[in-house]
Order: C-alpha cells, then sequence, then structure tokens
C-alpha cells in the first residue's frame, strides 16, 4: 500500500515538472495584460444596451409642442393663482375698511372717542376721502348724539312754541290769526306747535335730522334755538360723512389702504 503511494506522488510530481517545462518553452502561452483588456472590454459591451435609433425630426417637434404646451397651463394656471390672490386681498382690505367704519359709527352715535379708530381712519381712508375722515374726526372731539338733542328740544319746547317778547305787535297778531284759522288738506301734517315738536321727535329718532330741523324752523321761537340747530348740524355733517366712508369701503375701494398703509389690491376687471 505505501508504496502504490509512493509511485503515485513520483508521478505527480514528473507531471508538475513536465508542464512547467512547456511552459517555459512556450508551448503553453499565459494570456498577458492586453488579451486580459480585450477580454474585459468584451464583457463589458456585452452588457450594455443596444444603442437607440435616433429620433426623427417629427417626433422631436412633436415633444417640443408637447413641453410648451404644459409651460403655457402651468402660466396659466400661475396668473389664476395671482389674480385670486389679489382679488383676496382687496376683499380683504374693503372688509377692514368697512368694519372700521362701522366701529367709528358706534363710537359717535354713543358718544365716546374714536381712540385708535382716529389713525385708521386716517390710514385706510385718508386718500381716498380725506374730507370726510377729518369731518368725523372733528365731531368725535366734540360728539353730539340724539340722545343729546331730543333731550335739548325737551328743554326748548317751552321757548320753541312761544311767541319771543321782542316780536312786534303787528307780527304777533297775524301769527295769532293765522294758527286761528288754517285751511289744510287731510294729509298736510298740522302746523300746531306740539304737532310739530311731536314730529321732530320722532324724525330724530329715525336719524332724519334735516327733516326735524325743518319741521322745528316752522315754530315761532326758533330763532332762540341757534345752539340746538348748530348741534344738530354737526351731527348730520358726521353721519354723512360717516355714509361716504362706508360707500366708499363698499363700491370706491380704489384709492383704500390695507393695515400697513399699501394700497389695496383690486380684483382684475372681467375680460382682463
Amino acid at each position: 500500500m505505501g508504496s502504490v503511494l509512493l509511485a503515485a506522488m513520483v508521478a505527480f510530481l514528473l507531471g508538475a515538472v513536465v508542464v512547467g517545462l512547456a511552459v517555459v518553452k512556450g508551448l503553453f502561452p499565459l494570456p498577458g495584460p492586453q488579451a486580459e483588456t480585450a477580454q474585459k472590454a468584451a464583457v463589458r459591451a456585452g452588457s450594455l444596451p443596444a444603442s437607440a435609433p435616433a429620433a426623427s425630426p417629427a417626433a422631436l417637434a412633436e415633444h417640443q409642442n408637447d413641453i410648451e404646451g404644459r409651460m403655457a397651463t402651468l402660466e396659466e394656471r400661475l396668473d389664476t393663482l395671482n389674480a385670486e390672490a389679489e382679488a383676496a386681498s382687496g376683499n380683504a382690505a374693503r372688509a377692514e375698511s368697512l368694519l372700521i367704519a362701522f366701529a367709528a359709527r358706534r363710537a359717535l352715535d354713543r358718544g365716546a372717542p374714536l381712540g385708535y379708530l382716529e389713525d385708521q381712519l386716517r390710514l385706510r381712508f385718508g386718500n381716498a376721502q380725506p374730507n370726510a375722515v377729518a369731518t368725523v374726526i372733528a365731531a368725535a372731539k366734540a360728539p353730539v348724539t340724539v340722545d343729546q338733542l331730543l333731550a335739548g328740544l325737551d328743554s326748548l319746547a317751552p321757548s320753541l312754541t312761544e311767541t319771543p317778547a321782542n316780536t312786534g305787535a303787528w307780527d304777533r297778531i297775524k301769527r295769532e290769526v293765522s294758527g286761528l284759522f288754517v285751511i289744510r288738506r287731510d294729509a298736510t301734517p298740522s302746523p300746531a306747535p306740539q304737532m310739530i315738536l311731536g314730529r321732530a321727535r320722532i324724525l330724530l329718532t329715525a336719524g332724519r335730522t334735516d327733516d326735524a330741523v325743518a319741521e322745528l324752523r316752522r315754530l315761532p321761537g326758533a330763532a332762540g334755538a341757534t345752539d340746538w340747530f348748530a348741534a344738530a348740524r354737526r351731527y348730520d355733517d358726521a353721519h354723512r360723512a360717516l355714509d361716504v366712508l362706508e360707500t366708499t369701503a363698499v363700491l370706491d375701494a380704489h384709492a383704500l389702504r390695507d393695515a400697513g398703509g399699501q394700497a389695496a389690491a383690486q380684483p382684475a376687471a372681467a375680460g382682463d
């Protein structure tokens, strides 16, 4: 058994020696660097996909048109979003301005000072309606309320319904006679002083100051109520100015300003 193993080992060694001699003699050449490089390039070339055929001009033009169409759609969408944002900003400034005008009206009706509303009125309406803003601010510094006007009218009622003592005899007689004989239609308001006072109170309560003043000027003692008429005029002027500000906020907001003093963005007109 040992002799067999020894013979096998000797045969293996002899074979290795023979192969080594053959390689040295050039009978079995080893692959060189160039062969390895060529082999690797062949492997890489086999692993790459075949190049795509060149696109035709028609296909390129169609692809370009598709890109341009998408860009136009995106630009249109951006324009729409910008218009919606500007409209929302303009509507917000308009609503805020209207709330400021409402708050100023409430302050005047209560005879309270404007406080911070004074600056807001100047900021938001000063450019659009400077005269109305100045009138409201001046009225707030010496406020006149409906309750004050009614109380003043009640205190003046006796002097309003009586003929002044300095009235001439002839004027007094004419007034007395005209009060005795009055011909009027059923729909015509009564000229009796107490009836006039009653109508004036109703008109004042309804906010119709001008009509109340017109009624009271018909009374015999109207000349002695100049201070009351002046107060009624200030009340009426202030509320007319507030009407102007509210109308501006709703219908004519081109010159309104937002809380930062910037011009309020306005929605684009239809068809633009």
